[in-house]
């Protein structure tokens, strides 16, 4: 399987809540448990993103405001992340569930992955067969870690 991003995204029906699952976390996020984002569509232009974690250890929620950038000259699922202005990273929606229950975000050199769904758990035998699918798109998924959601 050749890791890429989607095709087309109804970016509507992606907004809202989603509950990250299991992740390859970037340097930022490494200790985060229980996280959540948020997405508002603004303007048909980008996504602000609102997420919300506990930082391992510590009973208190934090949150942070990002924005999610989509190109209309590429295709849906090639999106820019931007966490600190002017810096973007790429974020890659390489799966994304029919009725938009579950997402898989990638990277185009397969360093982060996510796994998020609109609930905070999923059936297991589905969870296996997206990291198997994401291992053969070449992520490390021994590096996967829980988001611990209750």
């Amino acid at each position: 399987m050749e890791n890429q991003p989607v095709k087309a995204i109804d970016y509507s029906a992606f907004a809202g809540k989603w509950y990250s699952l299991y992740s390859i976390p970037t340097l930022m996020d490494k200790n985060w448990k229980q996280t959540t984002e948020t997405y508002t569509l603004i303007d048909g232009e980008h996504f602000d993103v609102y997420t919300t974690y506990h930082k391992e250890g510590k009973p208190e929620e934090k949150s942070i405001t990002s924005k999610l950038f989509f190109d209309k000259e590429k295709l849906d699922g090639d999106m820019k992340a931007q966490f600190f202005w002017p810096f973007k990273i790429g974020y890659w929606v390489i799966e994304l569930a029919d009725d938009y229950s579950y997402v898989v975000v990638g990277h185009p050199e397969e360093k982060y992955l996510f796994i998020m769904a609109r609930e905070p758990k999923m059936d297991p035998i589905l969870l296996k067969d997206i990291i198997e699918r994401c291992r053969q798109m070449g992520y490390d998924t021994g590096s996967l870690v829980s988001q611990e959601h209750a």
